[in-house]
């Protein structure tokens, strides 16, 4: 039998060294990378999405980012990007519906409850200590090219929207609105890095075919060549006029609202009889 020879002090430290060094490492493999690691990664991939909080610890395995009143994930490796609602089957929650409430109690999350009750409700009209309504926001669209709206809709009445085409909220107002008697001028802004989707749109030959297409995820038919600057201007316009989130409603006179509203509440906004 080979005789049995005591390993020396300084070898056995070693080697308590090593394998507690090991244990290091498969601890931080398991917990996956800092919030600030995906953040960096993000930074160079979107460049154009003005990231503002990243938690990698909310859901196992993933990462939710929030990109002003936008919420999506990605993996925790930030290669894939991630959109839309995540539920947690064992306690029935919508999470994500709660991130966005607390993110914006004024916005309307959507039915994330049965029985037709959601987790927001439109806002109303606030008063000031004085006792009179607050101002609404305005915006003029004069100076915005045309080239960087797509027209669809029919009606009197008219509306600016910025949207994301990657943003839920942008596709469940496109359904709203095509059920109204409306004009809509639709001006794309990547804040999901949908920059590429928003130009294959615009230079469709059927631009408004290709917006409700692009909407549903399908694959954008018959693009061409085309300017595309004023997808440049849609995106220097919202960020001058801090539209963080999408959508964005601009109505005839300049009012702006921010966020998903229902029908009721935007035909009434549109005749002027809401803010």
């Amino acid at each position: 039998m080979p005789k049995y020879t005591p390993m020396a002090k300084g070898a056995v430290a070693l080697s308590v060294l090593a394998l507690a060094g090991t244990a290091v490492l498969a601890a931080q493999a398991i917990a996956g990378p800092s919030s600030a690691n995906v953040a960096d990664v993000l930074a160079e991939r979107l460049p154009k999405t003005n990231v503002s909080a990243v938690d990698c610890d909310a859901v196992p395995g993933l990462c939710a980012i929030t990109a002003g009143a936008n919420l999506f994930y990605t993996d925790t490796s930030a290669r894939y990007l991630i959109v839309g609602r995540v539920y947690d089957m064992e306690t029935r929650q919508d999470l994500t519906a709660a991130k966005l409430l607390e993110l914006n109690p004024d916005r309307l999350v959507g039915a994330a409850t049965k029985g037709g009750a959601t987790a927001g409700g439109n806002p109303s009209p606030t008063k000031a200590a004085s006792g009179t309504t607050p101002s609404v926001p305005k915006a003029a669209l004069a100076q915005l090219p045309a080239s960087g709206a797509i027209e669809w809709g029919s009606g009197k009445r008219s509306v600016t929207v910025f949207s994301d085409l990657k943003c839920g909220y942008c596709q469940e107002l496109h359904a709203t609105l095509a059920s109204m008697n409306v004009r809509v001028a639709e001006r794309p802004i990547s804040i999901l890095g949908t920059r590429a989707t928003s130009e294959a749109v615009l230079c469709a030959k059927h631009p408004a075919r290709a917006l409700a297409a692009a909407y549903l995820g399908k694959p954008i038919q018959g693009s061409l060549a085309c300017d595309t600057s004023g997808l440049d201007a849609n995106e220097a316009f919202a960020r001058t006029h801090g539209f963080t989130g999408t959508p964005v409603l601009v109505r005839e006179d300049g009012a702006v609202i921010q966020g998903y509203r229902d029908r009721a509440f935007l035909e009434a906004w549109l005749a002027g009889e809401a803010q």
